[in-house]
């Protein structure tokens, strides 16, 4: 078998299994919006060292969805630079 067909077949395994997830229903009285995704996306790469060492989240969940995605993705990007920070 070529390695290209492993690589597919590992790949439609890894989404297979990848769709048998399941998230708890949220339940949060105020679930984080748009303003604490913009903090949590800033800090995002802090927290991902401190999760080597604590039980630390990057990601809220439960959270107000799009909003908080939308928050998120802006900050992370906005502080770290984005694809912006290697033009030339």
């Amino acid at each position: 078998m070529p390695h290209g067909r492993v690589f597919v077949c590992l790949g439609v395994f890894g989404l297979v299994l990848a769709a048998c997830a399941t998230q708890p229903s949220p339940e949060a009285f105020n679930p984080p919006g748009f303003w604490s995704g913009l903090l949590h996306g800033a800090t995002a790469p802090f927290a991902l060292v401190g999760s080597l060492f604590k039980d630390i989240r990057i990601y809220a969940f439960p959270n107000s969805g799009w909003w908080y995605d939308l928050g998120f993705v802006l900050g992370i990007g906005a502080t770290w630079g984005g694809g912006a920070a290697y033009a030339v």
